[in-house]
């Protein structure tokens, strides 16, 4: 059943200094006990709702137990925020309408529609708007906000809502004509989102897959920073000191003759020979200057 306000529980109180309680005082609640009293109230409603936004039972499961896990890990900001409801629901939407998860193997295939003719045909006919048309029309004709709620939940000015909401509204009475009143509209969404069988986790069981998950992404970013800091230990204990010239390659010589062995002389050569051999041990004559 989709709900038609927002709920705002209230924040924890801090503790008082007194060491006791006064007769019929309300003892504060824990962050924990304040986190599942939200949880059970919105949670059910709301994954109806984000069903209503993507067609996919499991999808709108997903997206509203990761945004309660944003909740808790967040949770002094959330409640003490004016709605809480309200900021569980934006995140819930933005998860279940990110377009990453068309690159996911498990939302490539379609799911299996409605049972109900009517309620698959208005299915289909909200599939087909445009994202922030059909996140209006959900918000304003299904939840029940009125145009500056739904405006700024949307992130948009309120004549921008306003302009979505005709613009959806008009598309579904073009292929529902009997949708074209706004109550029947309310109405029929309501019917669709109760029609399906879709139950959330349990409280506890959100809070604790948070906290596995901080804890894991914790120690994956210690040992990423051990990794890092061995390596550059490593990396400054064996890069070299100083700079050494890399040895070019060896390359062959081209145009160097082969070496040749030694033949017979010629006759020049013999005759060269010959007068060498009879020349003075130290030479030719050399001249001497005469003294005068």
């Amino acid at each position: 059943m989709v709900t038609t306000q927002s709920p705002e529980p209230t924040a924890p109180q801090e503790p008082s200094d007194d060491a006791g309680l006064t007769a019929g005082q309300t003892p504060a609640l824990t962050p924990a006990q304040a986190f599942d009293a939200l949880y059970a109230f919105c949670a059910p409603a709301l994954v109806r709702q984000t069903y209503l936004l993507t067609g996919r039972r499991e999808l709108a499961r997903e997206s509203v137990e990761r945004a309660f896990q944003l909740a808790w890990q967040r949770w002094p900001e959330v409640a003490r925020d004016r709605d809480p409801a309200g900021w569980v629901r934006a995140v819930a939407y933005d998860c279940a309408l990110s377009p990453w998860h068309r690159f996911r193997p498990r939302y490539r295939s379609p799911e299996p529609p409605p049972a109900d003719p009517a309620h698959r045909e208005l299915l289909h006919t909200l599939l087909d708007l445009p994202a922030p048309y059909r996140r209006t029309l959900v918000l304003y004709d299904g939840v029940g906000l009125d145009l500056p709620e739904t405006a700024a939940e949307t992130e948009a000015s309120t004549p921008a809502a306003a302009n979505r909401l005709i613009h959806a509204r008009e598309a579904v009475a073009a292929r529902l004509p009997d949708l074209a009143d706004p109550g029947e509209l309310h109405r029929r969404l309501r019917e669709l989102a109760s029609a399906e069988i879709l139950r959330a986790a349990r409280p506890t069981v959100v809070r604790t897959g948070c906290e596995r998950r901080n804890v894991f992404w914790t120690r994956a970013a210690i040992a990423f920073t051990v990794t890092i800091v061995g390596a550059t230990t490593l990396t400054l204990r064996t890069a070299p000191t100083r700079y050494e010239a890399p040895v070019a390659p060896a390359q062959a010589v081209q145009g160097v003759p082969p070496p040749a062995g030694l033949g017979p002389l010629s006759r020049a050569d013999r005759t060269l020979r010959t007068k060498l051999h009879r020349s003075e041990a130290s030479g030719p004559e050399r001249v001497f200057p005469q003294a005068r």
